[in-house]
């Protein structure tokens, strides 16, 4: 995993011991590294951010887990500003992604519903 901001990281492994906590991070950092290879290989990462997502979820993770992993990577991650882009245009539902990457940082929560009536 190519860290740009190695304070960044390790304060996200430190203050992450919990399972919860860890499993976000460690699946941060098995999603990165899947990423990383497709990338390396010659692949985008638009192109491949949710297939290796799937293959990095080896413990099974929650939409909020998936979130805060795309919130630890979008801080201190080589290709972090690019994968909160594309996460928050894949998780909207109408135009907040769009809204929330003109904000720097800012990471939709894809653990929200929107339930319309019928």
């Amino acid at each position: 995993m190519q860290v740009t901001n190695h304070e960044v990281w390790q304060s996200w492994v430190t203050n992450n011991t919990d399972s919860y906590g860890k499993g976000v991070v460690d699946y941060a950092e098995r999603w990165a590294d899947a990423m990383e290879a497709r990338i390396d290989a010659g692949d985008d990462l638009l192109n491949c951010a949710k297939e290796t997502s799937a293959q990095a979820d080896t413990e099974g993770i929650t939409g909020y887990m998936y979130g805060a992993a795309v919130s630890v990577l979008t801080s201190c991650w080589a290709y972090g500003e690019q994968l909160r882009r594309w996460h928050n245009l894949d998780t909207q539902i109408h135009h907040e992604g769009e809204e929330a990457n003109k904000r720097q940082g800012s990471v939709l929560n894809p653990a929200l519903l929107q339930l319309d009536s019928l």
